[in-house]
């Protein structure tokens, strides 16, 4: 312990004092190790190492030339100041910590890490946009891997680029983002339900692969079908509900002549109609609309409902083991 340290004095901070360098200086000058030395300052040994191996010089270690190599690394090491303040006196240290719980949360989801960070640093701009330069500064990250992160947004549609009337770019996220991101997922789920149902054709509805794949399929069809339903208005709903009331109460194929002509509408609403259900099977579900021979449509059960051997259980002694094409499935006394 320093002797010249009173007794119940705090130990010095984490950066040694000029007194600190004198003490060293003195020891070593007395031939006392390092260990002692860390010993008697309340220091690590490799404190000690790292001080006299950074200052030593040909006359040895000399405390007041080691303070002032000091003083000149930490003003090198300044921090960087955002270019852009906080608003409404937010703590810039409250905006960091908040960029980065954000991003790891994002991470979580799959983003990449630096797409996250630099995707969060936009959204929390108060401009409204950022430079590749002032993301630099910002995030103190490189600038490639600045234009790494926003080309890998971009592909995902999550953030765009335009210039300001200085001609720089500024990578800005736009207010209907999340609804483009939507879309994108919907694509990329009914393909995958695509896909899916191919496999079945392959391998057979009845083997193991084939009943998981339909399970597959069946999930990301009402994904997608669940993502991509603003596209219709209530009353494209309305109608398509309708006509499937028709078919189920008609019991046979119908073309959209027929349709029109029994509900009375236009031919073009009753074709609008069947071309709703087409796009969102699920407003029929557990049912689905085929199209027959000569353009009728007629309802008949979503294959994908029941596996092989729950269809082969329904079938008892006498009833069809399998309808024949075009001809509806959904058929009974159905009275006005």
């Amino acid at each position: 312990m320093n002797p010249n340290r009173q007794e119940g004095e705090p130990m010095p901070g984490g950066r040694l004092t000029h007194e600190d360098r004198r003490q060293i200086a003195i020891w070593l000058a007395e031939g006392l190790g390092y260990a002692e030395i860390a010993r008697r300052l309340g220091r690590p040994t490799s404190t000690i190492s790292r001080e006299v191996a950074r200052n030593n010089a040909p006359g040895g270690y000399l405390a007041d030339r080691a303070q002032q190599a000091a003083g000149q690394r930490a003003r090198r090491r300044r921090p960087v100041q955002a270019t852009e303040p906080p608003a409404d006196g937010r703590p810039a240290e409250s905006v960091r910590g908040f960029v980065e719980e954000f991003a790891t949360l994002l991470v979580g989801t799959g983003l990449p890490r630096m797409p996250a960070r630099v995707f969060v640093c936009l959204l929390t701009s108060d401009s409204g946009g950022l430079t590749s330069a002032e993301l630099v500064r910002r995030l103190q990250v490189s600038p490639a891997s600045v234009s790494k992160a926003i080309g890998y947004l971009e592909a995902i549609e999550l953030v765009r680029r335009t210039q300001n009337s200085g001609r720089r770019e500024r990578y800005i996220i736009d207010d209907d983002v999340w609804l483009q991101a939507f879309k994108a997922d919907t694509g990329a789920h009914a393909e995958v339900a695509a896909a899916a149902r191919h496999g079945i054709e392959i391998f057979g509805a009845g083997t193991p692969a084939g009943t998981r794949l339909g399970q597959m399929a069946q999930f990301f069809t009402w994904i997608s079908e669940q993502m991509n339903g603003s596209g219709l208005t209530d009353a494209v709903v309305h109608d398509a509900l309708t006509v499937l009331a028709a078919l189920v109460y008609a019991a046979r194929p119908l073309t959209v002549d027929d349709l029109a002509t029994a509900l009375d509408w236009p031919i073009q609403r009753a074709a609008d109609a069947l071309d709703a259900i087409s796009r969102r099977p699920i407003l029929s579900d557990p049912l689905t609309v085929e199209q027959f021979e000569r353009g009728a449509y007629a309802i008949t059960p979503r294959p994908d409902r029941l596996s092989s051997a729950q269809r082969d259980a329904l079938i008892v002694g006498g009833g069809p083991s399998k309808p024949e094409r075009g001809t509806p499935q959904v058929r009974g006394s159905i009275d006005a």
